[in-house]
């Protein structure tokens, strides 16, 4: 039975983290370059960043809290692999908590910032977003080996 339910829990897991790594690249290699170039003009730039990141909020955060609900599961069920799977948990809630401050405290403060602060503002949501997919591939590829064998 717990084997089953690893496999399912390893799956989704992996699955989720794919998605969300790959979202993230192509965000920060493709869109945001590209946005840049498209709209010269910092409010029409604003405008179109805040309507593609509408709505975003919740769905992502619900993908972070699985993906540290089955980190967390897989700890339980795989005791050989605990400190990798814990590992992993910490990773994605440190990426958890980088994003809850972009999603609550960044981007409320970008919506009323000046044309002077804009640029500012960029550059720290780039860090921050380097820092989530510094966090989140690392998680990724722990988890992955956890889920072969590769490490304990």
């Amino acid at each position: 039975m717990s084997a089953s339910v690893g496999s399912i829990l390893v799956l989704v897991h992996l699955i989720l983290a794919a998605v969300w790594l790959g979202s993230m690249v192509y965000s920060l290699v493709v869109v945001q370059p590209r946005v840049a170039r498209f709209f010269p003009d910092e409010h029409q730039r604003e405008d179109f960043l805040l309507e593609l990141a509408s709505g975003n909020r919740w769905p992502v955060a619900g993908v972070i809290c699985t993906l540290i609900l089955t980190a967390s599961g897989l700890a339980a069920l795989v005791p050989q692999r605990v400190v990798a799977y814990c590992a992993v948990a910490v990773l994605y809630a440190a990426a958890g908590t980088v994003f809850c401050n972009v999603s609550w405290r960044h981007w409320p403060a970008r919506v009323f910032a000046s044309a002077n602060e804009l640029a500012g503002f960029r550059r720290r949501l780039r860090w921050q977003a380097w820092i989530m997919l510094g966090l989140v591939s690392t998680a990724f590829v722990v988890a992955l080996a956890a889920s072969v064998g590769m490490v304990a």
